[in-house]
């Protein structure tokens, strides 16, 4: 069995932020969260303490990811989806957030943790591909309109 000093160090060296909240209440407030968190976002612990992770969205709360994810945690308390966050200075990333619950030994929930990846640079990967995809079919179908006209290009 692994022991508690062990296992903070394993959570403390993760390239990964983890966070730990409580599982009852309506806001699910934060209890814990390891120093990638701290860098990924700019918040240390002290300032984001017992509260709910809404604040990484801001503003920005409409987000498909974000119905997904209460659904699920009223539900099995197991998901995983990428969403915006901001960052303590205003600035947006993608973050894919895995949360699972944790138990007691009464096999009661007792607890989430997510584990967040900061996924900003494949996200814009694939809004770029995406982008590029959209330019060249619009290229063919300008190609394919000039050679039914003749090639002739008339405006």
């Amino acid at each position: 069995m692994i022991n508690a000093k062990l296992m903070q160090l394993v959570i403390n060296a993760s390239n990964d932020g983890i966070v730990v909240a409580e599982r009852e209440g309506l806001d699910k407030p934060l209890i814990y969260v390891n120093p990638a968190f701290e860098r990924m976002t700019g918040y240390t612990l002290d300032e984001i303490l017992y509260q709910d992770c809404r604040f990484l969205q801001s503003g920005d709360r409409d987000q498909p990811a974000l119905m997904a994810i209460r659904e699920s945690l009223k539900e099995s308390g197991a998901c995983r989806e990428i969403l915006r966050n901001y960052r303590k200075d205003g600035s947006h990333f993608w973050n894919e957030l895995s949360v699972s619950t944790v138990y007691n030994e009464a096999d009661r929930q007792t607890y989430f943790i997510g584990v967040q990846k900061d996924v900003t640079l494949q996200v814009k990967a694939q809004q770029r591909v995406a982008q590029l995809e959209v330019e060249l079919a619009m290229v063919k179908a300008e190609l394919a309109s000039l050679k039914a006209t003749g090639g002739s290009n008339k405006t």
